[in-house]
């Protein structure tokens, strides 16, 4: 069988839809195969931070997914002891320091997917192949494994949205190489309390863990052990998980209860790595296909739908103009720099959380009650983890919240100041405003 589009995208997940929902939203012929026949039980991102949502705003999407999550307006840090649980230190990274989103979303990742590819089907531009698989590529084409069936597609460009093992960063003669971490994560949702409504670290000098509200009355929980140390913990028994979250996180209370079944706990092994190019003739990658981040800031998902909109916005450009100075290098050139700083920062939040010792630990303690001084520091480490923005963090604050130099207790810089901090359209979107 023969088919023709102008854009195939093999991998319908988060970043892989939202690309063709927006080529579709402007009139482009696009057609997405994903061989997922149903709805994934694997855990993947939730946290939508504010770039994403300004993303779904500007595509008309943002109050039905608003429907779909709950919000989260800060995310709260706490060191403890680890035998008394005596509260060291507590504070909270606000996204109310933001000056136009000024919250995160989580949402379920599958109802997430589910409202993107409802929406998307209502263009006619819009093609959705499910269950298939993007076999190869061969003599300039994609051939796609429908059933028993082979299609021979024809596109204008190929887009690989497949995820961490991509034959479309195959087809571009990409390599990577990953970054592996000395800890992994447990993963797990159970009810919460209804006062349970922002995100928390919880750390003491040897364990972690991570809450974050889902909606429907639940809570995301991660869990960190040691690289290999899954056999082990699995051998203490669900009575050690249950005690575990029960002494970081008292407000769980009785629904630790839920913790009754290791197929509900889900093993996550954190790598990261960058492609060496993202983009070259008529193909380009995506998401998980072009970079893998740690998950310890949320940002995975976000990367994916970052992605999708710039090379959304690229391809529909070059389809309608014929512009011939345009080329897929171009989406590199944006995101290529964003995603590395984002990579460097989700490793340096993973470095100060996976060294298990007291003197670390003072040092995190130090570091989270500078952070609260500042409020210079607040606003740029909410900036750059929103995504609405980049501005990397100088010597001097470096050397504030390592406790070298007193914080500083001025207010932060004046809207005015920011413009070269904050992403705007012509960050975005440079070839449209030569």
């Amino acid at each position: 069988m023969f088919m023709s589009t102008q854009v195939l995208i093999s991998g319908g997940g988060i970043g892989g839809l939202l690309l063709g929902y927006k080529l579709a939203k402007k009139g482009v012929h696009v057609s997405v195969v994903e061989q997922m026949a149903k709805a994934s039980p694997v855990y993947k991102g939730e946290l939508l931070q504010p770039k994403s949502l300004a993303i779904f705003k500007e595509l008309g999407l943002i109050s039905k997914i608003n429907k779909e999550g709950h919000k989260i307006n800060e995310i709260e840090m706490i060191e403890m002891d680890d035998t008394d649980h005596h509260i060291y230190t507590q504070g909270a990274l606000s996204y109310e320091e933001l000056d136009s989103i000024d919250y995160a979303l989580m949402v379920p990742h599958e109802r997430l997917k589910q409202l993107i590819l409802s929406e998307a089907m209502d263009f006619q531009h819009f093609h959705y192949l499910a269950p298939a698989k993007l076999q190869s590529y061969e003599n300039g084409r994609a051939v796609v494994k429908k059933g028993e069936e082979l299609i021979d597609v024809d596109a204008d460009f190929y887009i690989g949205a497949e995820g961490r093992r991509s034959p479309t960063r195959d087809e571009l003669g990409v390599s990577i190489k990953p970054k592996k971490y000395n800890h992994q994560y447990l993963t797990v949702t159970i009810p919460r309390k209804d006062s349970l409504t922002e995100g928390k670290i919880i750390a003491t000098h040897s364990r972690f863990l991570g809450l974050f509200p889902l909606p429907n009355g639940l809570v995301r929980t991660v869990y960190l052990i040691k690289d290999g140390e899954y056999p082990q913990v699995k051998k203490k028994g669900l009575d050690f998980i249950q005690s575990e979250f029960k002494e970081l996180a008292p407000e769980l209370g009785e629904y630790v209860s839920e913790l009754n079944d290791w197929k509900k706990i889900q093993l996550m092994t954190p790598i990261s790595y960058q492609a060496s190019i993202y983009g070259k003739g008529r193909f380009a990658i995506i998401g998980d296909a072009a970079h893998a981040i740690h998950p310890i800031a949320g940002q995975g998902m976000n990367l994916a739908i970052q992605d999708a909109d710039v090379l959304g916005e690229l391809l529909s450009s070059m389809i309608s103009t014929n512009d011939e100075s345009l080329s897929l290098s171009k989406y590199e050139q944006v995101r290529r720099r964003r995603n590395e700083f984002m990579i460097r920062l989700s490793n340096q939040s993973a470095l100060l959380y996976s060294i298990n010792n007291r003197s670390f630990q003072q040092l995190r303690i130090k570091a989270i009650n500078n952070l609260m001084n500042d409020p210079l520091l607040r606003y740029k480490q909410m900036l750059n983890i929103s995504g609405l923005g980049l501005w990397k963090l100088s010597a001097a604050d470096y050397l504030i919240q390592s406790g070298l130099v007193p914080s500083r207790r001025r207010n932060r810089v004046q809207n005015k100041q920011l413009s070269k901090y904050v992403f705007n359209p012509a960050n975005d979107y440079p070839w449209k405003y030569k």
